[in-house]
């Protein structure tokens, strides 16, 4: 007979919150990367009804190892933690545990319920060392009922059996009688609460008369002087009780209270430190709750019909219809955060109102963020608009008033021109109209970068055929190129990359005026650049002019941005704007460095074709 082997293990790792929650998480690591397809999962049992012992700063940490380690982290209530993980590792169906004793929570109680109640998940369990430091203070733990029926066992066997023993130890003091069977009271009321200890007080003042109080083996007391101190003794036995269960109830709700404070916080603390999803939020309150789902619902009006409400976020299941959820929180008007699974308690209702406070705050957040990117989308419109007719005013009208003066000095009849004075007015016709498409052509471009409506064609292209067709109409005497025969072609749009390469070309054919421009190639391969982990080839255009500081890098790339900025320069500053756009719409990216000696080298880099 074989054995049946998992089709992937899925190891659910319980955390305490202490430094051995690492060594835990490497050891259940290793778990999963001997399967291929292995999930990892992290769970913190946050105890519902006890103080927190747990290290915020040690759960922060392993938070993130888990996530390095390719898992995930949850956070769930619960009252027993050893019912709480089973619970937890059956809703994701992990095939094993792996949790360390006997720290804090997961005690060797802990670790053996586990076993007994695992089933067909394996449990591991994994010695820790003890740490003075490392082990928490002892808490009191809530009174179950397992407690109370001790409780109610001992103040009946416990006063009787202190009478015995106080009859074989020779005294002769009253008040040693008393103090002893107190003693025995407290002890019941630390254990059972108060009715208990009030049954012992009564029992013990009854043994006390019985076997202490002239006349003894008589219920009769003769000296009223003892009567008043059997009243005294019980009242003070009944205020003790009192006293000791009204402190246990307090700390139960201060330890409540400071687990609730404590889950809120962590939550606060990944929604504002992480900028964490609605959805992401949602998975964190379910599982807080331990219910099927969390949902988010907006009212909307549909067909003049009101109060509709429909999901648009959700964790879990949720119903379709906002009055089948089991619990609702009403956050404003229009929104409502709903569980569903169980009925919450008060103190839980509490909670889930906090929960949707911050939910609420998170989404006005969210809006404010949309706000902020809308005003600064207007912001930069405005700005581009105007520098667009800053452009229009001068760098426009400066070509078309030297074409309309030619044309108009060509069509005099009354003056005969010579056919050299022709020549020339027809050339300056033909570089104003070159310079006019140019520009016109750059603010069309830059159009679509900023509409986001290009469609690059990727297909093979070679930096050979690319470089030699946007050269064509440049001065080619101050152009040297340099490119090994051995480039092989990268994924790019055959037009736009010859659009880079002409505007790259160009704008260093101005600025770096009686130098020569160099044009080298690196192929690419393995210790070469990478874009996305594909291997990149890139080209560099190299030229000796006066650079750009580096302060001015980033801006250098803006649209309408010159680096002289001065009004008697050509160009309206679109041309790097736009070979940086079309490099990155194609998957690249153009890069600014300095040329040794002086100067600016601008790399195109493109991610080496696959031939698909």
């Amino acid at each position: 007979m074989t054995d049946i082997v998992p089709e992937r293990e899925c190891v659910l790792v319980g955390l305490s919150g202490g430094p051995e929650g690492q060594a835990l998480l490497h050891r259940a690591a290793r778990i999963v990367a001997g399967t291929p397809g292995g999930e990892l999962h992290a769970v913190h049992v946050r105890a519902t009804g006890k103080a927190g012992t747990e290290s915020p700063k040690e759960l922060d940490l392993q938070r993130k190892l888990a996530a390095d380690l390719g898992g995930t982290y949850h956070t769930v209530g619960g009252g027993d933690p050893a019912q709480t993980l089973l619970d937890f590792a059956r809703s994701i169906d992990a095939t094993q545990i792996v949790v360390g004793v006997p720290r804090g929570m997961f005690s060797r109680g802990t670790g053996a319920r586990l076993i007994r109640a695992a089933g067909d998940i394996d449990v591991h369990l994994v010695a820790q060392e003890r740490g003075g430091g490392n082990r928490p203070a002892r808490r009191p733990n809530d009174l179950g009922r397992l407690r109370l029926i001790a409780g109610f066992f001992l103040a009946v066997l416990l006063p009787p059996a202190l009478q015995y023993l106080l009859g074989h130890w020779p005294h002769d003091h009253f008040a040693t009688d008393l103090l002893i069977q107190l003693t025995g009271t407290i002890a019941v009321a630390l254990l059972g609460g108060l009715w208990p200890a009030v049954i012992t007080a009564v029992l013990s003042s009854l043994i006390v008369n019985y076997f202490a109080v002239q006349p003894v083996g008589s219920m009769d007391i003769r000296d009223p002087e003892n009567i008043l101190t059997l009243l005294v003794f019980l009242a003070v036995a009944v205020a003790v009780s009192l006293v000791v269960g009204l402190s246990a109830r307090r700390s139960r709700e201060a330890s409540a209270a400071g687990a609730e404070a404590a889950a809120l916080g962590e939550l606060s603390r990944n929604a504002v430190a992480t900028q964490e999803s609605v959805p992401a939020f949602l998975e964190r309150v379910r599982e807080h709750f331990q219910s099927d789902g969390a949902g988010l619902y907006v009212r909307k009006d549909y067909d003049g019909e009101p109060d509709v409400w429909h999901p648009v976020h959700s964790a879990g299941v949720v119903p379709s219809k906002l009055q089948d959820a089991d619990n609702l929180e009403r956050m404003d008007a229009t929104r409502t955060l709903a569980l569903t699974g169980r009925i919450l308690t008060q103190r839980e209702r509490r909670l889930l109102t906090a929960f949707g406070a911050h939910l609420l705050a998170m989404l006005q957040r969210d809006q404010l963020m949309a706000s902020r990117r809308d005003v600064q989308r207007l912001a930069e419109g405005n700005q581009m608009r105007t520098s667009i007719l800053r452009a229009v005013s001068h760098d426009l009208r400066t070509p078309l008033a030297g074409i309309k003066l030619a044309v108009s000095s060509l069509r005099q009849d009354a003056v005969q021109f010579p056919p050299e004075e022709e020549a020339e007015l027809l050339a300056t016709i033909e570089d104003y109209t070159d310079r006019l498409d140019s520009l016109v052509g750059n603010l069309l471009d830059m159009s679509r970068i900023t509409g986001d409506s290009m469609a690059p064609l990727i297909r093979p292209v070679h930096w050979q055929d690319a470089v030699a067709d946007a050269l064509r109409g440049l001065p080619a005497e101050h152009v040297l190129v340099d490119l090994p025969d051995n480039m092989p072609p990268v994924d790019a749009d055959q037009g736009m990359l010859e659009r880079v390469i002409a505007n790259i070309v160009e704008n260093a054919l101005k600025y770096a005026r009686g130098s020569d421009v160099r044009i080298t190639g690196l192929v690419g391969g393995m210790g070469s650049a990478t874009i996305d982990g594909r291997p990149a080839s890139e080209l560099r255009i190299i030229d000796a002019g006066q650079g750009v500081p580096t302060e001015q890098v980033i801006s250098m790339f803006r649209p309408f941005q010159r680096l002289d900025d001065a009004p008697a320069g050509t160009g309206i500053g679109l041309g790097l704007a736009v070979a940086k756009g079309f490099t990155e719409a194609m998957g690249g990216r153009l890069l600014a460095e300095n040329t040794p000696g002086g100067g600016l080298t601008m790399v195109i880099q493109l991610p080496l074709s696959t031939g698909v």
